[in-house]
């Protein structure tokens, strides 16, 4: 290293990061004086290191510290976004630091920002419930708030990615009613998504008739304890969890994590709620038959006559089409086709 990349920190090779760190107290976007009799901010210090660098060596990431703050630029952009880690956040958003250790790390995401984000939601959602419970402290009701949650997060994402067939379909029909009235709506609103079309009530009012039914066994279970709502869970579920936030946004792998942690774990682990990695379900299905079919694949794909592939390939398609798969996880029984 040359010039006034001696001066650099900490730098990781492997990982391409590049730190530059500060004291506590001093701001992170206050400009300092260096050599060169130059102002500037620790970022821009930073910088000018990077620009030192042999190309193959540039940092893909540049992090400032102060042992209060973390900041985080994404270098890879052409205006590198900063992204702001408080340093009393770092257990519910150490993954925004992944790439540390992590090579495959490719971007930032916004994925993974607004998964913290629905963490977050969750947390509060949990709390403000917690607080109406009877008996807070009974397993049963602690097993039941964490199947409420898990229920109300399935009904926004639901709503948000298009699975009940229009935007805001959740939120307007919760919004229609008052406070008061909000937990019988709930519990209409439960029963009525575990009953195929066939079995409603004919006389249900439209609202609620235009929910699809959900198939898993999700929303089986009619003796869940739902407690009363109050005007700070109104505003928590209705604007905050659904108008100011997009839940299709979200990453199941990271948000998985966040959202298991968020919940109570006694009753996680009796109720059989534990997020899987992706890592680790293709620990079991890769061996099991997803390296078999990804090596039939390219077996087709390597066919040289075009009318055998296509043939060859809309077999396959129908062939995958068909497979059924089951998975058990107490208390819910899940199967599904692959459309």
């Amino acid at each position: 290293m040359n010039g006034n990349t001696k001066r650099i920190d900490a730098y990781l090779p492997e990982t391409h990061v590049l730190i530059e760190q500060k004291s506590r107290g001093k701001r992170l976007d206050q400009k300092i004086h260096n050599s060169g009799d130059i102002e500037l901010t620790p970022y821009e210090q930073a910088k000018r290191y990077n620009d030192n660098l042999p190309y193959d060596e540039k940092a893909r990431w540049i992090i400032t510290s102060n042992f209060e703050e973390i900041w985080i630029y994404d270098m890879n952009l052409r205006i590198p976004e900063l992204v702001k880690i408080l340093l009393m956040e770092l257990p519910s958003k150490y993954p925004l630091l992944s790439f540390l250790v992590r090579q495959d790390i490719k971007k930032l995401s916004r994925e993974m920002e607004v998964s913290i984000q629905a963490g977050d939601i969750v947390g509060l959602l949990y709390d403000a419930f917690l607080k109406q419970y009877k008996n807070p402290e009974r397993e049963e009701t602690l097993k039941s708030l964490n199947v409420l949650c898990v229920r109300l997060v399935f009904c926004l994402y639901a709503e948000d990615a298009g699975i009940f067939g229009r935007r805001a379909m959740f939120h307007d029909y919760m919004a229609a009613f008052e406070t008061p009235h909000m937990r019988s709506a709930l519990k209409d609103l439960f029963r009525v998504l575990d009953e195929t079309p066939e079995k409603r009530d004919p006389y249900l009012i439209p609202s609620l008739a235009d929910f699809p039914y959900v198939n898993g066994g999700l929303f089986v279970d009619e003796t869940i304890e739902i407690p009363m709502f109050t005007d700070e869970i109104r505003e928590l579920l209705l604007v905050k969890a659904s108008e100011n936030f997009n839940w299709s946004e979200i990453s199941p792998t990271i948000f998985g994590a966040i959202f298991e942690s968020t919940l109570n774990p006694e009753t996680r682990r009796s109720g059989g709620m534990h997020y899987t990695s992706i890592e680790n379900i293709h620990k079991v299905i890769d061996p099991l038959f997803l390296d078999d079919f990804r090596e039939e694949l390219e077996e087709i794909k390597a066919i040289s006559v075009v009318k055998t592939r296509n043939q060859k390939l809309a077999d396959f398609q129908s062939k995958l089409a068909a497979l059924e798969f089951l998975e058990i996880k107490t208390p819910y029984l899940i199967q599904f086709k692959v459309a």
